[in-house]
C-alpha cells in the first residue's frame, strides 16, 4: 500500500485490512485447524509441555507458535506449511529428548546444569551473579515458601528448568531476616539471636557481642543486622 492511500478515517481498512469479508470466515478455518496442530505436537513432545519448560521445549514452543501466527491471518499463505513445521519441529524436540537421555554431557550442553545459590545459611554471591538472580528474587521466593530466616536454609538449587529447590535444617538456627525493611512491625516480632549478627548481603553469621564494625569473612561487606532465632 503507497503511503498516500493510508487515511486515517478508513475505518473498513483498520478494522478488516485489505482482505475481503469473506476472508474472515476462512480466518476460523485456518484457527481450528492450527489449534489442532498445535495440541497435537504438544502432545507428540510428552507431557513436559503442560509443566515449567526446558530451553529445547521452550524453543520449540515459541518456534510453532511464530510458523501458525503468519498463516492465521495472511490469506496468502496455505495451510500446509504449518504440518511440515511441525512435523519438523517435534522431531527435533524428540530427537534432543532421547540423545540427551543417552549423554549426560549432551544434557547439560542443552539444558544446562543445576546451581547452588545457598549453602548452610549463606548466599553463593559469585553463582548468584552468574546466574543473573537477584538477592531480592531469593528472599521473595523463601518468603513465599514461609520461610522468614536465612539461616534455616540449608540449600537452595537452581534447577536447569529455572525452578528453585530449597531444602531446610530441622534444628533451630540463627539467621539473617527474610523480613523487609517496610514490614518493622513484623521484624520486631522476631526473636533476635543474641551475641550474633548476621551480614546483610552473604547471610553470614558471626558471633559477636557488639556489632562488628569489619567486613563480613565471607563477602567482603560490612553491611551488619541483628541475627534472629528461627
Amino acid at each position: 500500500m503507497k503511503p498516500e492511500e493510508i487515511q486515517i478515517t478508513d475505518w473498513l481498512r483498520i478494522v478488516l485490512g485489505e482482505a475481503p469479508w469473506s476472508f474472515l470466515l476462512e480466518v476460523v478455518i485456518r484457527i481450528a485447524f492450527i489449534y489442532l496442530v498445535l495440541m497435537l505436537s504438544m502432545r507428540a513432545m510428552g507431557k513436559r509441555m503442560s509443566g515449567m519448560l526446558s530451553r529445547t521445549e521452550m524453543a520449540a514452543l515459541v518456534s510453532l507458535a511464530a510458523a501458525n501466527g503468519v498463516a492465521m491471518m495472511d490469506p496468502s499463505r496455505g495451510i500446509l506449511p504449518i504440518v511440515i513445521i511441525a512435523a519438523v519441529v517435534v522431531g527435533i524436540e524428540r530427537l534432543i529428548a532421547w540423545r540427551t537421555t543417552q549423554n549426560a554431557r549432551l544434557e547439560r550442553d542443552f539444558l544446562d546444569d543445576m546451581d547452588i545459590l545457598v549453602k548452610d545459611g549463606c548466599l553463593q554471591l559469585d553463582l548468584m551473579e552468574r546466574t543473573r538472580i537477584t538477592q531480592q528474587r531469593l528472599f521473595a521466593q523463601f518468603r513465599h515458601e514461609n520461610i522468614l530466616n536465612l539461616g534455616k536454609v540449608q540449600r537452595t538449587y537452581l534447577e536447569a528448568n529455572g525452578a528453585f529447590t530449597i531444602l531446610q535444617f530441622q534444628e533451630k538456627r540463627a539467621g539473617l531476616s527474610l523480613v523487609p525493611d517496610i514490614d518493622p512491625e513484623l521484624r520486631n516480632d522476631q526473636e533476635n539471636a543474641q551475641g550474633k549478627w548476621a551480614c546483610r548481603c552473604c547471610g553470614f553469621v558471626l558471633n559477636h557481642q557488639e556489632e562488628p564494625s569489619g567486613p563480613c569473612p565471607n563477602c567482603g561487606q560490612n553491611s551488619w543486622g541483628q541475627a534472629i532465632e528461627s
